[in-house]
């Protein structure tokens, strides 16, 4: 593993959490910073100071594991200046582990990171990553054993019209979402005032599809903190769509829209009326109303590696990759190791567990 400063960062300051108030990501925003550490975590804000290249912001999430062992974790982080070398990248991520250090516990045993970069679906792509993955390798980082967020998703570009939204759908997409026009599928809007519905149908799925689900108050809680970080000028606002058939409700989403991105967080649908394509009437009104909330793209949020038909999601990317956007990969989870031998436990468990995940979705 290599240990010598690249230069990269001149220095990494503990800060308030609100200097992640406008943060690239979600995922590295105060809101979510203040959302995790009602579930376990402890949120860590800082700004790096990079050599030349202007101050950004970075949250850090702390969390105990077992035996008062710790990890950090960062969620699509660090944000980069435009202008760095992407042969650089991996480099930097590794002197950032190093400079965070000293601010974690003693006891943290590694740091969980998820570059923020990506690249897009190409012929070259299965190149693309071996070099990503030879860089991050060479850096001293480790892939970890299980992702967090999903690396793999599909984005799309919303600076159309509304007819070239539609007409970039495959099309029996576009059949579906007129379809259920046709049969009187109607969408409404809301807020955390629904999530009873919507938390109803997320059970259903997630007994249909053998997926794990968060508890009620997870969701609720969500909710709340945006509604609260929008009180104090965050750029952010949830909302909660539903599916409605002759008073019956068919399928609700969760979209995050928060500066140039609207985000499809969560999904959930009903074994009932399957065949008015409710799931598709939601995603077109989400995409119309992100376009019209000045959003540039609509991230459908994670799909498997490829359209591998085994995938125990395999369905999932044939309904994402359905709606015209680009396909994009990020490198994933990547671990910088701090104590090995708690590491090595760590990651055999994690493993395991993975497998038993999958195992499941597999029956």
């Amino acid at each position: 593993m290599k240990n010598e400063d690249t230069g990269f960062i001149n220095n990494v300051t503990p800060a308030d959490i609100v200097v992640c108030q406008n943060a690239g990501s979600f995922l590295q925003s105060a809101m979510w910073g203040d959302f995790k550490s009602r579930f376990g975590w402890t949120a860590k804000p800082f700004l790096i100071e990079w050599a030349g290249q202007g101050v950004s912001p970075l949250l850090v999430l702390c969390r105990r594991l077992t035996l008062g062992v710790s990890f950090a974790y960062i969620p699509w982080g660090p944000q980069l200046p435009e202008s760095f070398p992407a042969y650089n990248k991996a480099q930097a991520i590794a002197e950032l582990a190093k400079k965070l250090r000293p601010f974690l516990a003693r006891n943290t045993a590694f740091l969980r990171i998820e570059p923020p970069w990506h690249f897009t679906e190409e012929k070259d792509s299965t190149e693309t990553l071996q070099k990503e993955t030879a860089l991050l390798v060479s850096a001293g980082l480790k892939r970890a054993a299980a992702v967090v967020q999903p690396p793999d998703t599909v984005i799309v570009n919303l600076d159309v019209s509304l007819e070239q939204l539609l007409a970039g759908m495959k099309p029996k997409w576009r059949y579906n979402v007129l379809l259920a026009g046709k049969k009187g599928v109607q969408v409404e809007t809301g807020g955390g005032e629904k999530l009873a519905e919507f938390y109803a149908l997320l059970q259903e799925t997630a007994a249909r599809d053998g997926i794990a689900i968060h508890s009620f108050d997870y969701y609720k809680t969500l909710f709340e903190i945006n509604i609260e970080k929008n009180k104090n000028g965050d750029n952010s606002f949830l909302r909660l769509y539903t599916a409605k058939h002759e008073g019956d409700t068919l399928a609700a989403i969760v979209v995050l829209f928060r500066g140039q991105y609207a985000t499809y967080l969560y999904g959930a649908s009903s074994n009932e009326k399957r065949n008015l394509m409710a799931a598709y009437a939601l995603q077109w009104r989400a995409l119309q109303d992100a376009k019209e909330a000045g959003c540039l793209y609509y991230d459908l949020f994670g799909i498997p590696p490829n359209d591998n038909p085994n995938h125990p999601m395999a369905g999932l990317y044939r309904f994402k990759t359905g709606f015209g956007g680009r396909i994009i990969h990020r490198p994933g989870s990547w671990d910088y190791i701090y104590k090995s031998s708690i590491y090595s436990l760590f990651s055999i468990a994690e493993f395991l567990r993975k497998k038993l995940r999958d195992f499941k979705k597999n029956r």
